[in-house]
C-alpha cells in the first residue's frame, strides 16, 4: 500500500514537472508575439511599466497573506538595481523596439544571453578565464548575431529595423549583466519575494520612463485595441504570474541546467508562432543563424542538459536568475 502511494506521489510530481515545464516554454515562447501585439496600440515602455507593476504587485500581496515579510529597504534598492538592469532596460527595450522589428527576430536576438553572461562573467564580474570549447561557443553565438545583421538585404530590413535589431540586442546585454549582479546582491532569501520586489521595483521605473518620455501625453485612449488589451493581461497573468511562478518551483525541484532548457525552446517557439499567427517572414537566413546563435550556447553549456531529478536539499543550491 505505501509503496502504491509512493509511486502515485512520484507520478503526480512528474505531470506536475511536465506541465510547468510545458508552461515556461510555450508561455514564454509566446510572450514575444504578445508584446508586439500589445504595442501595437499601447506605448512600449507604458504597456511594461503595467505589465511588471500589475504582476509584482499581485506576488508582493499574495506573499502578504500568506505570512511573509515585508523587503527592507536595503532589499528595495537591490531589486530596483536588478529590476532596472534585467526588466526595465533588458524587457523594456525588447518591448519598445518591437514596435519596430517581427517577434521572431527580436527573440532570436534575445538568445544571446547566455553568450553575453558567459562573457561578461569572465571580464567584469570575477569569473575564470573561458575555455577552448567556451570561446568556440562565444564565437558561434556572435557569429550568428553578425549574421542576422550583415544578412538583412535578404530579408528586407530597413534601417528602421536595424536600429530595432540592436536595440533588443542592448537589452539582452542589460539583462544578462542584471542577471550577474543579482548574484551578489542583496535580495530576499525567497525568490518568490525576490521576483515580486524586483518586478514592481520595474515597473515603477518603467512608468517614469513611459513619464519622462512623454507616452502619457501622446496616450489616446480610442485608439487602444482589445487585442492590444488583451496581449496586455497575457503577458501580465501568465508570461509574468504564472511563467515565473513555474520557473521558481522547477529550480527548486528539478537541476538548474534542466530548467534552463527554455533558452533554447523559446527562441524556436517565438520564431514559430510569429509566423504561424502573424504571418512573419521566416527565411533560410534566420533559421541558420537561429541555429548557429543555439548550437554556440549548447557548447558553452557543454552539452544539452540532461533529465535528470534535482538533488535534496543539503547540497549545493544554485541562484535563481
Amino acid at each position: 500500500m505505501a509503496v502504491a502511494v509512493r509511486t502515485s506521489s512520484s507520478r503526480g510530481k512528474r505531470v506536475k514537472i511536465v506541465v510547468a515545464f510545458l508552461t515556461i516554454y510555450l508561455v514564454w515562447g509566446t510572450t514575444f508575439l504578445a508584446i508586439r501585439i500589445a504595442v501595437e496600440t499601447l506605448p512600449a515602455f507604458m504597456m511594461a511599466g503595467l505589465r511588471f507593476f500589475l504582476a509584482g504587485s499581485v506576488m508582493l500581496v499574495i506573499w502578504l497573506a500568506r505570512g511573509g515579510y515585508f523587503p527592507s529597504l536595503r532589499h528595495w534598492r537591490s531589486a530596483a538595481i536588478v529590476g532596472g538592469l534585467m526588466l526595465t532596460g533588458g524587457i523594456g527595450l525588447v518591448s519598445f523596439a518591437e514596435q519596430r522589428v517581427s517577434s521572431g527576430l527580436a527573440a532570436l536576438m534575445v538568445a544571446t544571453i547566455p553568450v553575453w553572461i558567459t562573457l561578461l562573467e569572465w571580464l567584469g564580474f570575477g569569473g575564470k578565464r573561458p575555455g577552448t570549447k567556451t570561446f568556440v561557443g562565444l564565437g558561434l553565438g556572435f557569429a550568428g548575431v553578425a549574421l542576422l545583421f550583415v544578412s538583412t538585404g535578404d530579408m528586407g530590413v530597413s534601417v528602421d529595423d536595424l536600429t530595432g535589431m540592436a536595440i533588443v540586442l542592448l537589452g539582452a546585454l542589460l539583462f544578462a549583466i542584471g542577471s550577474l549582479y543579482s548574484r551578489r546582491a542583496a535580495l530576499p532569501d525567497d525568490t518568490r519575494l525576490s521576483t515580486a520586489s524586483e518586478m514592481l521595483a520595474a515597473g515603477l521605473l518603467l512608468l517614469l520612463v513611459s513619464l519622462l518620455a512623454g507616452e502619457f501625453g501622446r496616450l489616446d485612449a480610442a485608439t487602444i485595441s482589445m487585442r492590444s488589451i488583451l496581449a496586455l493581461a497575457y503577458l501580465t497573468v501568465f508570461g509574468s504570474i504564472i511563467g515565473y511562478t513555474a520557473y521558481l518551483w522547477l529550480l527548486k525541484t528539478v537541476e538548474p541546467a534542466m530548467v534552463s532548457t527554455n533558452f533554447y525552446v523559446n527562441p524556436v517557439i517565438a520564431v514559430l508562432v510569429g509566423w504561424l499567427l502573424a504571418g512573419e517572414t521566416v527565411t533560410l537566413t534566420m533559421v541558420v543563424a537561429a541555429a548557429v546563435i543555439l548550437l554556440g550556447v549548447v557548447t558553452i553549456n557543454g552539452t544539452l542538459p540532461r533529465l535528470t531529478r534535482r538533488r535534496e536539499p543539503g547540497s549545493a543550491q544554485p541562484e535563481a536568475r
